[in-house]
């Protein structure tokens, strides 16, 4: 059914995957919802503030796939950005959140890297996610937060990608919306540029990694910079295949490895030559 979950808006996308059951958690249907709108400008006690649409639609979403993908961005496939990289279909987005959820606490303490973070769209995902729980609770951070899901409660997350203009694309991109302008001045996001088959050690250990490009081989660096517990998500080439490997970290340090689903995803490689 992933194929056939696309929709005319971000809405209908993800209520699409959701019907599907490509998302069955709240928290991630709300992060790739964007279900908190921006405070209306404050107006004189005179004047009434006129909100257009309906009222579960926001006004410029903490995060919308069109300001990450330029192209078609609320089909089901994944999409060029340039630089020979993609942008994942939105199904695997969702299937990484997921599979990655149990990890993805809510807590100052939680470290999240996304590997091939491209136009920074996942990384955005994964960020609200680890800032924001229940509607509840991010109304009552709302009312004490100049920036709502940027404000000091929540996890971090650092997209890492090999190109730089893709490294700047992705802040830029973050920064269409005034939550992801709040995450990357609070510093709860972070963009970098690095080589992803050696993870990022300056922010390790990390209690989840999404690796959004096929490694060669399963690359023992990203493993050993996971938290115990700790999990990675992670396409690797195999023959002419790719799969979808499950790595657990648990709390004795042993490592457990779950071969998931075949996918095809673009190669993790050096940067292209300038």
């Amino acid at each position: 059914m992933a194929w056939f979950s696309g929709g005319s808006s971000n809405e209908a996308l993800v209520e699409n995957l959701a019907h599907n059951g490509l998302i069955n958690s709240d928290r991630v249907k709300n992060a790739m919802l964007a279900v908190r709108p921006p405070r209306p400008p404050v107006l004189p006690d005179s004047q009434e503030v006129q909100l257009p649409g309906p009222r579960s639609t926001p006004l410029h979403p903490p995060v919308d796939r069109a300001h990450y993908s330029p192209y078609a961005p609320y089909a089901d496939s994944p999409q060029s950005i340039g630089h020979s990289a993609t942008i994942s279909a939105p199904h695997m987005h969702a299937s990484a959140s997921e599979t990655l959820l149990p990890f993805l606490k809510p807590s100052p303490s939680t470290r999240v890297l996304d590997i091939g973070s491209g136009s920074g769209y996942l990384t955005a995902v994964l960020a609200h996610i680890v800032n924001l729980t229940t509607a509840t609770q991010q109304q009552q951070q709302d009312s004490t937060s100049p920036t709502g899901s940027g404000g000091g409660g929540g996890g971090t997350v650092i997209g890492l990608d090999h190109i730089q203009e893709l490294v700047d694309m992705a802040k830029t991109n973050m920064a269409k919306s005034e939550d992801g302008r709040g995450m990357l001045e609070s510093g709860k996001v972070r963009f970098v540029k690095g080589d992803g088959r050696k993870g990022w050690r300056e922010g390790a250990p990390y209690d989840a990694i999404h690796v959004g490009a096929a490694a060669a081989k399963l690359h023992e660096e990203l493993v050993d910079q996971l938290k115990a517990p700790g999990r990675l998500f992670v396409p690797v080439e195999e023959l002419y295949q790719q799969h979808i490997y499950v790595i657990d970290k648990k709390e004795d340090g042993s490592v457990t490895r779950e071969k998931v689903m075949a996918v095809r995803y673009v190669p993790l490689t050096d940067a292209p030559a300038e």
